[in-house]
């Protein structure tokens, strides 16, 4: 599989990639990536999908949001550039919007998936991603190295080489914002899960040490028509590392939403 830049459409300020016809899938992507980090999906699932992977806001070729933002002007921007209801899909950063659009506009979501989604971190988590956002408004930059041996250990792989030049290539500014805001949010509220109408897929790695097996069985069992799948030997780039478990849970729930 290679990374490399593909065409963009645009809708409202948000770039996407679109391929495929049929029934949407629309795909959101995690803190200082963009919209390539979902081409496996895409490269399979656009056979029998219409697949738009987004880039978040001041990412890729989207237009940035004002600083300081919250969760909901993330999502909201998002919500504007789909164009009919779909599933949804989003990784880390990207599965916090994909359950807020879920929660807050349920009309545009005919089912969602959250793969390696936080939900009530501990302290220790807690604190150290608030320590790296702090790091971060001091300093106005960040070294990717530390959170790419976080993401892939000490492995040096195409899916490495691809988010370090994403992340190196994402604007300062606008990566600071996004990151501020997944440091703040601490995933979804009993509330909001137990209120989810549609299918949900919490999906993550079982050497995740973040966004851990834990949580998203927690958050499947709240949610009404929740599932909880932990793939084997998957960490925090499962979409890219592991896109065949993935891939075939993602259709799955694409198979649900249209019984």
């Amino acid at each position: 599989m290679t990374w490399t830049t593909q065409p963009r459409s645009e809708a409202g300020g948000i770039s996407f990639i679109r391929a495929g016809t049929g029934s949407r899938l629309y795909l959101v992507h995690g803190v200082g990536l963009r919209a390539e980090a979902w081409m496996a999906q895409v490269n399979e699932l656009s056979t029998t999908q219409h697949c738009r992977a987004f880039d978040l806001p001041g990412h890729g070729a989207s237009h940035g949001l004002p600083h300081p933002a919250t969760l909901a002007q993330f999502t909201d921007r998002i919500a504007a550039a789909i164009d009919a209801p779909g599933v949804v899909a989003g990784h880390s950063m990207g599965a916090m919007i994909a359950l807020d659009l879920a929660i807050r506009h349920p009309h545009l979501v005919k089912g969602v998936a959250a793969l390696n989604a936080i939900y009530c971190r501990g302290p220790k988590a807690a604190e150290a991603v608030r320590r790296r956002a702090t790091d971060l408004s001091a300093t106005g930059h960040s070294d990717p190295e530390a959170t790419l041996t976080r993401w892939f250990a000490d492995k040096d792989t195409p899916e490495r080489r691809a988010c370090r030049e994403w992340l190196t290539g994402v604007v300062t500014e606008h990566y600071k914002t996004a990151y501020e805001v997944f440091a703040a949010e601490n995933g979804p509220s009993d509330a909001d899960l137990a209120c989810l109408s549609c299918p949900a897929l919490f999906m993550t790695g079982e050497e995740e040490p973040n966004s851990t097996p834990e949580m998203s069985v927690a958050m499947a069992q709240i949610a009404p028509h929740g599932r909880a799948v932990v793939v084997e030997g998957a960490a925090h780039m499962m979409p890219m590392t592991h896109a065949v478990p993935v891939n075939a849970e993602l259709a799955f729930l694409i198979r649900e939403t249209s019984r």
